[in-house]
């Protein structure tokens, strides 16, 4: 099985913006532009505040116990499934989690191997 990864920095907005130039750059000559992709913050607090204990513990049962419900996953991880839906729908929306739904539940999966962080000093 190939291992996939999930890449996390931490990148101020300048430095950013400064990336996309570089890419519209290379882009406008028709140089090649290598494929990058990744979720990146401001700063440390950012991130922190968005991979929290308890968000880290959802990715992880999810990865090791293949919950067949978000409700199942509650019940794993001794939570209320309110805040469960929460941080789900909070790390589906950052691209960290995958769910699949059927007509009678949403079962959520986690498709990579690990999360990479990056911060430049």
């Amino acid at each position: 099985m190939k291992v996939k990864r999930i890449r996390i920095g931490i990148k101020t907005t300048k430095e950013f913006l400064d990336d996309a130039r570089d890419v519209m750059e290379k882009a406008i000559k028709g140089e090649k532009v290598k494929k990058t992709t990744g979720i990146y913050f401001e700063n440390l607090s950012d991130m922190r505040r968005v991979l929290t204990e308890k968000r880290l513990e959802v990715l992880k049962t999810i990865k090791d116990k293949h919950p067949e419900s978000i409700y199942r996953l509650a019940k794993m991880l001794h939570r209320d499934i309110k805040n469960v839906i929460q941080d789900i729908e909070y790390l589906h929306n950052m691209g960290l989690v995958e769910l699949k739904e059927t007509d009678e539940k949403t079962i959520p999966n986690v498709n990579y191997e690990k999360i990479l962080l990056e911060i430049a000093v």
